[in-house]
C-alpha cells in the first residue's frame, strides 16, 4: 500500500475552512494513490482583489511542480488547481514511462548465435 503523501493546506488572509481543507486532503490522497512518487502537495489560499487565487506546489521523487487557479469560490479554485496539477503528473509520468519504452524499442536486444 502506497503512502499518502502529505498535504499542507494554508488559508492566507482567510479563516479557515475546516471542509474545503478536508477536501483537499481527500482529493490529494486519491493524486497520491495513482502516483506513487508524490511525498508532498500544498496548496494556498488567498483573497483577491476579484475572488480567490490558489496556488499549489507538488514535490516528490525527481518531481517538482507547480501551478495556479482563479476562481469567484474558494472550492471551486481549488478544483481548478487540483485538476491542474493531475494533468500536469500524468504527462510528466508518461514521459517518463514512454520515453524508456520508445528507447527500449529503438535499441532492441542483441540476438544471441545459436548455441553448439
Amino acid at each position: 500500500m502506497a503512502e499518502r503523501p502529505t498535504v499542507v493546506a494554508t488559508f492566507k488572509d482567510l479563516p479557515v475552512d475546516e471542509v474545503l481543507r478536508e477536501s483537499i486532503a481527500t482529493r490529494c490522497a486519491e493524486i497520491g494513490q495513482e502516483f506513487h512518487e508524490v511525498t508532498r502537495i500544498e496548496v494556498t489560499i488567498a483573497e483577491d482583489g476579484n475572488g480567490y487565487t490558489v496556488h499549489g506546489h507538488v514535490t516528490g521523487k525527481g518531481l517538482d511542480l507547480g501551478g495556479q487557479a482563479q476562481a469567484s469560490q474558494p472550492a471551486p479554485a481549488a478544483d481548478r488547481l487540483l485538476d491542474k496539477l493531475e494533468r500536469q503528473l500524468r504527462t510528466h509520468h508518461d514521459k517518463r514511462i514512454f520515453t524508456q519504452r520508445r528507447e527500449a524499442q529503438r535499441h532492441p536486444p542483441k540476438k544471441r548465435g545459436a548455441q553448439s
